[in-house]
């Protein structure tokens, strides 16, 4: 494996960051002042801290602003907030089994939407499955069973790789990156790249379009925390990049020693293609690069005394979402400390987690590859089983790895998603069998 190296260190943001505070983004006229409506009370019979020593038989449900970063109140009610008989209309919470999903969902030779100057390759991640998607977002599933016979570039935006499963390596202009299952791949966008398998590859996709990924603030933590920036691997110009800077082209059209390079720009996709391989850089200098991290690598925070909110688990931020993971970690120990997820309505942000691998305390019949997908506005929570241990757990601590997305904006759901879903999904919170297919 080649020698790892430590990327340069990128904007800190948060989700709450005011853009326009950032170096070198433009300035409009200053807002004017404003504030949220708070005044902290309580009423009734009701905990004073969030999360820990609940009235004697109640649930707790949290309605906040701007997702954990506002305003919030927290209501202490005599039944699971998600106790419904039944469940009607658009926001119905959605599970998709993408391990259903095969490879790419065009054929070799199809055409390409917009039209480009050469048949569609079965191996290109403009043919994967798009599952979800918005204005400033697309998550797709790839599973790639063979290595590229062309060279791909995203005009659209920065592009998340995340390997569920396989081993390979990535070839892009700034050298050569191993990757294997847990890995998080950052591509800034324009970078020209293709993978080679060892094993097949199965692939989550997230692009941040017209945009960028950047690292959360870290506040009062420190920027060491979760993952030190010195983890960040880069690319390596070692000699397996020279040797392949040099191999003879897959062919084409235009000759059996041509490289194809499909841009994608706007959701369409054009073919440029050479005599030779573009990647055949011999050196290159910026504060600009592919990066990695292992999920492994991650070290997640923690707190005996209280359950922390998802966004304590952030790993990148892009403009209107950001992406989370969830890693293992102890229980909280405290007796009065709630140990499974809180309910909550996550009124301002729809929800997207995939499932990576291990135990899924707070979820039934989930299993790795899948999907889940809860939009914004309807209160969700842990299920049944897991709610039973809501104080006290069986285990010292959670044994799961999991993606989470939360959007801003409404999420759209593809057809490739709706043809893997598990219609149940949505009553596997009344805690008896499900009405719909199971997964």
């Amino acid at each position: 494996m080649a020698a790892r190296h430590a990327a340069p260190a990128l904007p800190m943001v948060s989700p709450a960051t005011n853009l326009a505070a950032l170096p070198g983004v433009p300035t409009g006229p200053e807002p004017a002042m404003k504030r949220y409506i708070q005044y902290p009370r309580v009423a009734g019979t009701a905990s004073r801290q969030a999360h820990a020593d609940f009235p004697p038989g109640t649930y707790e449900r949290e309605m906040s602003k701007e997702g954990f970063f506002g305003p919030a109140a927290f209501f202490h009610h005599r039944h699971p907030p998600t106790g419904w008989t039944s469940f009607e209309g658009p926001l119905r919470p959605h599970a998709f089994d993408l391990a259903k999903l095969g490879g790419a969902p065009l054929e070799a030779g199809a055409p390409v939407t917009g039209g480009a100057a050469a048949p569609l390759p079965a191996t290109s991640p403009w043919a994967e499955h798009e599952c979800l998607h918005n204005a400033h977002a697309r998550i797709r599933w790839w599973r790639l069973e063979s290595s590229m016979d062309h060279l791909a570039r995203n005009a659209d935006g920065d592009e998340l790789l995340f390997v569920h499963a396989g081993r390979g390596e990535l070839y892009c202009d700034f050298g050569r990156l191993p990757v294997e299952a847990g890995d998080y791949v950052v591509l800034p966008r324009g970078t020209l790249w293709r993978l080679e398998c060892a094993a097949p590859l199965a692939l989550l996709l997230v692009e941040a379009t017209n945009s960028t990924y950047m690292l959360p603030d870290k506040g009062l933590l420190g920027n060491h925390a979760i993952f030190d920036p010195a983890m960040l691997d880069v690319p390596a110009l070692d000699d397996a990049f020279r040797a392949q800077s040099g191999r003879r082209g897959p062919g084409g059209a235009a000759g059996e020693d041509s490289w194809r390079v499909l841009i994608k720009r706007r959701g369409a996709v054009s073919t440029v293609t050479y005599p030779f391989n573009p990647l055949d850089a011999v050196g290159w200098h910026g504060d600009l690069a592919v990066c990695r991290i292992n999920v492994r690598d991650l070290r997640p925070l923690m707190s005996h005394r209280y359950h922390l909110p998802p966004s304590a688990h952030t790993t990148f931020v892009a403009n209107r979402f950001v992406v989370c993971t969830f890693a293992p970690r102890p229980f909280e120990t405290d007796p009065g400390a709630l140990k499974v997820p809180f309910f909550h309505n996550n009124d301002d942000y729809d929800e997207v987690l995939f499932y990576h691998a291990g135990d899924f305390f707070s979820r039934d019949n989930i299993h790795p590859g899948m999907m889940t997908f809860h939009p914004a506005g309807f209160t969700h929570g842990p299920h049944p089983k897991a709610l039973e241990r809501m104080l006290v757990q069986t285990k010292p601590g959670t044994d799961e790895y999991a993606v989470m997305i939360d959007t801003r904006d409404a999420l759209e759901v593809a057809p490739a998603a709706t043809a893997v879903e598990w219609t149940g999904y949505v009553d596997s919170w009344r805690g008896s069998k499900s009405r719909g297919q199971t997964p």
